[in-house]
């Protein structure tokens, strides 16, 4: 590690910290000082600073304290990249026999008194009690800002806040805007946790735009920011650029002054400007491999002789493990002649082993440029003199969206090699689509507000039923970091419905009428022809009940049941012929007006009324249908000019100010009334959903009376995005009886999913039999979702048939060049492959059929061969 400025700022050191620290040949930074002081004093400590600022010394002064203890430290990371890169650097510094790792794919040393894991794995021990935890002294959380992962995030919230209030927590983050916040809600779930701020890089970025001139043909490269603001020579360049384009649009042909330089030429700047090595994110793992490509086959080559040696060397040593026909389906011959000139690509579509080589080499210095996806910038640690980024937006899948200065932060927070560049860049190429102005405020921008994306799975609802009683379950639940947010919202909700309740107040005396009834005319006189306004309509179906009778548009329907959901609330409304429908806000032109109401009680029918209701009863629906016409409603006529004047209000000089004054005023009580809804909803909101899942869980036989049932047992031991699907699915058998192969293509159907924009084709099913338990699964999810969705809850992910022609040639041998085509790339295949190893492998320890146990342990060895082995073995010497 490079050093650091000596003595700044360093108080006394205790002999315990001496020794802690001495193996590092520099003094520690003030921030470093700040978290070894709380740490000491038997704190916890979160940690936000900017990449390659220094957080790992504070990690690993946490585990040094561990040690001498004579208790055990764990080191989590969110994925197994990371987890692999970490286990090396430990081992390089405490020895081979004091380190362990534990992933889903390997365990070594399990036993070790630091133990590296992914955070999945120490979630998964906590709701298994291992005995590993009972010494534990001290858990290390590294990339803490995940728990705002719309997947990741909720195993953050359950390791804080199951582990036992004695181990001391080093959370380490990315730089974010409420860090007090958030260790705020840790010192309420954990004891005393201090919030160390580092907001300074290690290493100063300097921000850089580059767009092409065709008045001088020449790629300039600019300052983003002079003084803080955005730099006035691209304005004028940007406003010829728009001068030029309404000139050409206004008839008379003009050439555009800007122009997004290639590729080629941005490396041509780059080495031209000594900005090598660089990280060139674009948002496309094809234009990433087109990239990589184009520049090999122009002739580029950016290494010497001896380091194109030493890279055959390492790429050699990396590839042992794959057959030639594996490498031969994988490019390896083209992947060779790019590294060697110093070019790469890498992203998710890759091998893991062809990844690894390009980390290795780009960590040496041997590759120069990586053309990278953005996943490079949440994986390991690989500094950059200069990061590139192609484009300031990105396809959502639905639209572009330009960069968020979270995402802005976190790519260029790998610009700047400590210790070796005195300065980093970060270069933004400029494209048509994203103004400069825009560039220079995301740049400019520190806001990074990290916000829970807690959940209560199924998995950890039967957990916490498990081993919790319900009031310490829903105590639980109201400590998460989801809940300790909404609840401090509310007060700044409360305090907005006040001032909004003033303002309504103030214009509602504006609107009043010496002359009358200012209400009472609008209600009869006042029509918005085609105005639609969505919030009125949600309002007034926010305000009707069961048994209430009221116009829909032109037809007038009966209540029979209101539900809020996440999208707003709907209703579902039977009409006088019968027709049954369930409306929202976004299928109505009009607000909904109440005429009268039906008493829903007095149906004679057998049974529980409300629930024959809901099931679409024909008799119950027949009578309700009846009453409706029974009551003969007609719209009001449409009143006259005439009567319209003759309304006292009419004489009003000031009508046209009030009316708008009333309008405005029933704008924002619609507003307070979502604000007061929200407050109401943001009180115990976690428990709530909770309380949902048991429901359900309930009504499927997994939970009875606050106890599991052995369907709950199982669901609590299956770790999967749709777990109760896949338990369901093995607890109801349609995993039995199947051979090996046919097992591990239908498991396939839990992981896959299918990604391209395309329509999907059709599924190739090898057998009858899988074509027959597809249709029970599909049946089965269906009627899930249904129930999901009765409950509020959102709907798991439907099985995809995709995979399981692919699945079956794998697992029978076939060749890896066979199975790869335009929509699957090498390394999708083996990510899925390594997913569908991970569910075999909990079917075979906990299926209750023997027989399915045993076969599941068979179609992960079919499974487990060729590239999907070698992505699955630790690799040689890690990355570095």
């Amino acid at each position: 590690m490079a050093a650091f400025k000596d003595g700044r700022g360093v108080t006394a050191e205790s002999e315990a910290r001496k020794r802690r620290l001495a193996r590092y040949d520099f003094a520690p930074d003030p921030f470093q000082v700040q978290a070894f002081d709380a740490l000491d004093a038997g704190e916890s400590v979160l940690v936000a600073a900017p990449t390659g600022s220094g957080k790992t010394v504070i990690a690993e002064y946490g585990l040094e304290m561990a040690i001498e203890s004579g208790m055990r430290g764990f080191y989590t990371a969110p994925i197994k990249a990371l987890s692999n890169q970490k286990y090396h650097d430990l081992c390089g510094h405490y020895g081979n026999d004091r380190v362990g790792l534990l992933t889903g794919d390997n365990a070594i040393n399990v036993d070790a008194p630091l133990l590296v894991m992914t955070t999945e794995v120490l979630r998964n021990m906590i709701y298994a009690r291992s005995p590993a935890l009972d010494s534990l002294h001290v858990v290390v959380l590294d990339e803490v800002h995940f728990l705002q992962d719309a997947y990741r995030g909720p195993v953050w919230e359950e390791v804080i806040i199951h582990l036992e209030p004695t181990v001391r927590l080093v959370a380490l983050s990315a730089t974010v805007s409420n860090a007090d916040e958030i260790a705020e809600w840790l010192t309420t779930v954990r004891g005393p946790t201090r919030a160390v701020v580092e907001g300074r890089r290690p290493v100063e970025l300097r921000n850089m735009y580059a767009y092409g001139d065709k008045t001088t043909h020449d790629i300039v490269l600019a300052e983003t920011l002079i003084d803080g603001m955005p730099n006035p020579k691209v304005l004028k360049a940007e406003a010829g650029e728009r001068s030029f384009d309404r000139r050409r649009r206004g008839g008379k042909a003009q050439r555009s002054r800007m122009f997004p330089p290639s590729r080629l030429d941005m490396l041509d700047v780059l080495r031209d400007n000594d900005l090598l090595p660089a990280i060139y994110f674009i948002f496309s793992r094809n234009q990433c491999d087109e990239s990589a490509a184009a520049c090999a086959k122009s002739g580029l080559v950016l290494t010497s002789a001896a380091e194109r040696e030493e890279i055959r060397d390492i790429v050699d040593a990396r590839v042992v493990g794959l057959s030639d026909d594996d490498l031969a389906a994988l490019g390896f011959t083209a992947f060779c002649a790019q590294v060697e000139s110093g070019i790469a690509a890498h992203h998710a579509g890759m091998v893991p082993t062809f990844k690894e080589i390009v980390e290795a080499l780009f960590v040496r210095g041997l590759v120069k440029v990586v053309f990278a996806t953005e996943t490079l910038a949440v994986g390991i640690n690989m500094p950059a003199r200069a990061v590139v980024i192609d484009k300031m937006s990105k396809f959502t899948g639905e639209h572009h969206e330009t960069l968020k200065a979270s995402e802005y932060t976190q790519l260029t927070g790998r610009a700047g090699r400590r210790g070796i560049d005195s300065i980093g860049h970060a270069v933004v190429v400029w494209n048509p689509y994203v103004a400069f102005d825009q560039v220079a405020s995301v740049a400019l921008s520190r806001t990074f507000r990290l916000s829970s994306a807690f959940r209560t799975t199924y998995n950890m609802a039967v957990n916490l039923v498990r081993t919790h009683s319900p009031q310490e379950t829903r105590h639980l639940l109201n400590l998460s970091l989801a809940q300790y947010q909404a609840s401090r919202g509310v007060v700044e909700v409360q305090a907005r419905i006040t001032k909004r309740r003033k303002e309504a107040d103030r214009l509602r005396a504006q609107a009043h009428s010496e002359f009358g009834d200012i209400d009472d005319y609008r209600r009869r006189f006042v029509r918005d022809p085609g105005e639609r306004d969505r919030s009125a309509i949600e309002a007034s179906l926010m305000r009707l009940r069961p048994g209430d009778v009221a116009w829909f548009d032109d037809k007038p329907g009966l209540v029979l049941s209101t539900s809020v959901r996440a999208k707003g609330v709907k209703v579902k409304v039977l009409f006088g012929n019968r027709a049954l429908r369930a409306l929202t806000a976004d299928e109505l032109v009009h607000a909904a007006a109440t005429e009268t109401h039906l008493p829903l009680d007095g149906v004679s029918v057998t049974g529980h009324q409300g629930q024959i209701i809901d099931q679409g009863d024909p008799r119950v629906l027949r009578e309700l249908a009846h009453r409706i016409v029974r009551l003969k409603l007609e719209r009001p006529p449409t009143p006259t000019p005439s009567e319209r004047e003759q309304h006292p209000c009419a004489k009003d000089p000031d009508l046209k100010f009030k009316l708008n004054a009333a309008k405005s005023a029933d704008r924002i009580e619609r507003e307070i009334s979502q604000l007061e809804a929200r407050a109401d909803r943001a009180a115990e909101v976690v428990s709530r959903r909770f309380d949902d899942v048991i429901a359900l869980l309930e009504q499927w036989g997994y939970v009875a009376d606050w106890q599991l049932t052995s369907r709950g047992a199982l669901l609590s031991r299956v770790f999967h995005e749709s777990d109760l699907l896949v338990a369901e699915s093995v607890a109801s058998g349609l995993l039995d009886d199947l051979d090996p192969t046919s097992l591990a293509a239908f498991v396939s159907t839990f992981v896959f999913e299918y990604r391209s924009a395309d329509p999907p084709p059709d599924p190739s099913f090898p057998s009858t039999q899988l074509r027959s338990r597809f249709k029970q699964l599909d049946n089965l999810s269906k009627r899930l979702q249904r129930d999901e969705t009765s409950a509020g809850l959102t709907p798991h992910r439907a099985p995809d048939a995709g995979y399981i022609a692919t699945v079956t040639m794998w697992a029978h041998g076939g060749e890896l060049a066979d199975l790869l085509d335009d929509n699957t790339t090498p390394g999708d295949f083996v990510r899925t492959m390594k997913q569908l190893i991970d569910l075999l492998r909990q079917v075979a320890s906990h299926a209750p059929n023997p027989a399915t146990r045993t076969t599941a342990e068979a179609a992960v060895n079919r499974v487990l061969r060729g590239v999907v082995l070698s992505a699955s073995t630790m690799p040689i010497g890690g990355v570095a």
